[in-house]
């Protein structure tokens, strides 16, 4: 892992726009499935250009909120709205429409095995049965991204693990989403791999600019995202200047079902909280 930042150097190196509406907000949800709440009272927003680390040990909700998120689960109680609409009570084929423009990157990839790359990432398209060449054009633009072309025609058993988290980014940018979740993108890759999706991410962030929640157990990628940029000029990705941050990237924390940080990564270092004092450790 890398050295952590010194929290008293960390400052923004801009600030965003306030009083944004926001991409998604959660209002006092709780959700709870035969037992103690997975998620209880829980409220956040993500503005446009924001992107949100959801950071902690497994088991604490952080999957679940994704899928709430998205209209894959509904809470208990409290509100969600998602692209300016209440979901909280919405019909399945109105949350359809309102998915098809979330991008969502699974737990491990989740490609399909009989599907060649071709067809996985452009599944969205087939399902729409848009033209063939629209559906080639697209899914080479988004492999071009992921700097995967030459795996076009491959099938995911082919690929590296790496490789296919990288096929399902495509496939999660293929129709510019207007929000992007991630789901412990670099879960089970080793040091390096996951240097790479998560230069994916820094990617996909500072070019396209998507709103996002990012769920991870791992500090060093949540302190990459926040302390490098992409350079376009040199192709990669480049640390910010010594004690500045990306002014988007900001973390919440979950203990026990209850959001227990929401903050800067200079508040995040500075917090006197057990459970996130912890986690630092």
């Amino acid at each position: 892992m890398t050295d952590t930042p010194t929290s008293d150097l960390l400052t923004p190196i801009s600030t965003t726009e306030p009083g944004a509406t926001p991409v998604v907000a959660f209002k006092n949800v709780s959700v709870s499935f035969d037992g103690p709440p997975v998620l209880s009272d829980v409220s956040f927003s993500v503005g446009p250009l924001e992107t949100r680390v959801l950071l902690g040990p497994a088991g604490v909700g952080k999957s679940v909120l994704l899928k709430l998120a998205n209209g894959l689960l509904q809470p208990d109680s409290g509100q969600i709205e998602l692209l300016g609409q209440e979901i909280t009570h919405m019909s399945e084929e109105s949350l359809f429409a309102l998915r098809s423009r979330v991008g969502m990157v699974f737990q491990e990839g989740a490609l399909f095995d009989s599907l060649t790359v071709r067809d996985n990432v452009g599944y969205q398209f087939i399902q729409e049965r848009q033209p063939d060449d629209k559906i080639d054009d697209r899914v080479r633009k988004a492999l071009s991204f992921v700097e995967l072309e030459e795996t076009f025609s491959h099938f995911p058993s082919s690929l590296s693990g790496g490789m296919r988290r990288r096929v399902a980014i495509a496939r999660a940018l293929i129709s510019q989403p207007e929000l992007l979740l991630y789901d412990s993108p670099t879960g089970g890759l080793d040091p390096v791999t996951s240097t790479t999706i998560i230069e994916l991410i820094i990617k996909e962030r500072d070019v396209y600019h998507t709103p996002s929640i990012l769920v991870t157990h791992r500090l060093q990628d949540a302190f990459t995202l926040c302390t490098h940029r992409f350079d376009a000029e040199q192709g990669q990705m480049v640390p910010l200047p010594k004690g500045e941050t990306d002014p988007g990237t900001t973390f919440l924390m979950l203990e026990e079902g209850h959001m227990i940080f929401d903050g800067s990564l200079h508040e995040l270092l500075s917090s006197t909280n057990p459970f996130v004092r912890e986690f630092l450790q």
